[in-house]
């Protein structure tokens, strides 16, 4: 039988070590804390960076805004590629999904900024194998053509897309527009999608905060 004496020693020595391996777990998570305190406020800062933009495959040609008395309207033309992954699938019968995202912001000082309204616009691109033509479909309407390039120049812009009625904006407000155009991978067939995962090859996207003058004009292109 172990003594009594000998099994609460070894208690204590337990305990001992244990405390001190917790002082030294301590001690190093203390060390840590301000390259763990300066990398989280260094994240935080680019995510919240005023202008802040990210295109991926994707360049801006043109941009703008204008207020009339139908709203706010907008006007943009892209220049790009499609990946030859894209391609091939477009040509084996998937159809592909391009869009385009605005939301209008106003700027408040005591809290976070309002939402005044937010559209999307989306193109479908399919080749059709039988009158061997690729078929640009938006908003009900649908065009066809001889070939891939037309039909791209077809969805790489839009003029006069209204993301704003009048109600929706006021004459003193201070506003800007978080603008995105993308291949929107979250409309491929749902097969392709479990099987892929995030695809890879697939990366066509453009994002662009647009500070708006009191015009309502462009006054600054973030990234640019």
């Amino acid at each position: 039988m172990i003594s009594p004496f000998v099994f609460a020693a070894s208690i204590g020595r337990l305990a001992l070590g244990g405390g001190a391996l917790k002082h030294l777990a301590s001690r190093w998570l203390r060390g840590l804390q301000p390259l763990l305190s300066t990398l989280l406020l260094s994240l935080l800062l680019l995510g919240m960076m005023p202008g802040a933009a990210r295109a991926e495959g994707v360049e801006l040609n043109q941009i703008s805004t204008t207020r009339s008395e139908e709203g706010l309207e907008l006007s943009f033309s892209t220049r790009f590629e499609l990946p030859p992954a894209v391609e091939e699938a477009l040509k084996k019968g998937v159809p592909i999904y391009f869009t385009a995202e605005a939301a209008v912001l106003r700027y408040r000082w005591y809290w976070r900024d309002n939402r005044a309204t937010r559209v999307t616009r989306t193109w479908r691109l399919a080749w059709q194998p039988l009158t061997r033509q690729f078929k640009v479909s938006t908003g009900g309407l649908n065009q066809g053509y001889a070939s891939l390039g037309e039909a791209l120049t077809a969805l790489r812009g839009v003029s006069g897309w209204r993301i704003a009625e009048p109600k929706d904006i006021e004459d003193e407000g201070r506003y800007y527009v978080e603008f995105s155009y993308r291949l929107d991978t979250s409309q491929l067939p749902r097969p392709m999608q479990i099987g892929l995962g995030s695809p890879q090859g697939w990366g066509l996207t453009l994002e662009r905060n647009l500070t708006l003058n009191p015009d309502f004009s462009i006054r600054s292109l973030g990234g640019q």
